[in-house]
């Protein structure tokens, strides 16, 4: 797989199959667009997957978009699938004022050569978004390429979309964003040194500052398994502020992994969250602490025996 990430070396030479896209969250429906082109590399294409390095909004000034996958974790989803070349395109000025028409000849046909494209029914592109499938397929013909529109998943009743698993995830309804991803909600960061309670509980921990990009759920206590050089192990994990033990306001991923033992200090590790216990609290003493604690360990390996092993 091959990274690309400014306009400039956009130059396939292969005749490609390619999907474009936003790719927040790579979903279902996500996966289902790149399983479509990476099928047509039976048929001599190489597979390509565009996107942008950041939301839209972000280059447009809102600095509350959050991500469900920052572009690390987007990395490693995508490195699951056999992708020739992922475009993570830089948004600019000069891509937010190109018309459709314009981004059709220069990038789609110029730049990546595309001889198929698959996209949503929702997919919009060009300045003002007033690119749609419809005029890809309108010049389809003149540019020598086939379009492919390919319909939205349904999970319950409605179509899977990366805002659908947005709100679900602000709700903490992690077990229905987990379905509509396809794979469990990761949080990759660096484990940082924490005050160290946890081990005169008998229960250390690793914590974890994510990237302030990173959309989180809401504050509490979750079932977890974290992703230790290739192994998974079942834990707990705490997202919040610590309240008994700290006054600091810094929101930070705290988990307890289970059955395992050594420094993880400065490595970088992946934790799933799977379902959400508990709103964090604060306690009364560390005592009390402990026992909830006790309990919320025992509702996670009863969680991951009934559903993951």
């Amino acid at each position: 797989m091959k990274y690309i990430n400014k306009i400039e070396d956009i130059k396939i030479q292969e005749k490609t199959a390619i999907t474009l896209g936003k790719f927040d969250g790579v979903h279902v429906g996500h996966q289902k667009l790149i399983h479509n082109v990476i099928k047509k590399q039976e048929e001599g294409f190489n597979s390509v997957v565009f996107t942008f390095d950041k939301p839209v909004g972000a280059f447009l000034g809102d600095r509350d978009v959050k991500v469900l996958l920052t572009k690390e974790e987007r990395h490693i989803v995508f490195s699951e699938y056999n992708i020739d070349y992922v475009v993570e395109c830089e948004f600019t000025e000069e891509l937010a004022h190109m018309s459709a028409e314009e981004f059709i000849e220069e990038i789609i046909v110029k730049r990546l050569n595309a001889g198929y494209i698959a996209v949503g029914t929702d997919y919009s592109f060009g300045y003002k978004a007033r690119g749609n499938y419809k005029l890809l397929q309108q010049f389809a013909t003149k540019y020598g390429y086939e379009v492919e529109v390919v319909e939205k998943i349904e999970y319950k009743g409605e179509e899977v979309s990366s805002t659908r698993i947005r709100n679900c995830i602000e709700k903490g309804e992690m077990e229905d964003a987990n379905n509509m991803l396809g794979f469990q909600y990761p949080i990759i960061a660096e484990v940082v040194h924490g005050k160290k309670l946890g081990r005169t509980l008998g229960m250390p921990t690793i914590n974890l500052i994510p990237s302030e990009e990173k959309l989180l759920p809401p504050n509490g206590v979750y079932v977890s398994r974290t992703i230790v050089d290739g192994k998974i192990f079942g834990g707990v994990t705490n997202i919040g502020y610590k309240p008994t033990v700290s006054d600091e306001l810094i929101r930070g991923v705290e988990t307890f992994i289970f059955d395992y033992s050594g420094d993880l200090y400065g490595k970088i590790i992946q934790v799933e969250l799977l379902v959400f216990e508990r709103p964090e609290q604060k306690f009364e003493t560390i005592e009390c602490l402990k026992e909830q604690i006790e309990k919320d360990v025992e509702f996670s390996r009863k969680y991951l025996v009934d559903n993951f092993i």
